[in-house]
């Protein structure tokens, strides 16, 4: 598989555009960094929850406090 290919496959897959899917970068594991693999990996839902926490109270919550 190359890039093209690989860019395709991300866009049937999520419904955006084939240049939507390259500007965001989508890439080829290369072997030789395959192997050195440590094991770390992101938790995106932590780090958009923290990313994106609100500085207020929202109204929903403070309706459950009445």
């Amino acid at each position: 598989m190359n890039q093209n290919d690989l860019n395709r496959a991300v866009s049937r897959a999520t419904g955006e555009t084939v240049s939507r899917v390259k500007q965001r970068g989508f890439q080829l594991e290369q072997p030789s960094t395959a192997n050195t693999h440590t094991g770390q990996m992101v938790d995106w839902d932590r780090l958009e929850s923290v990313r994106w926490t609100s500085l207020f109270q929202q109204a929903s919550s403070l309706a459950a406090e009445y």
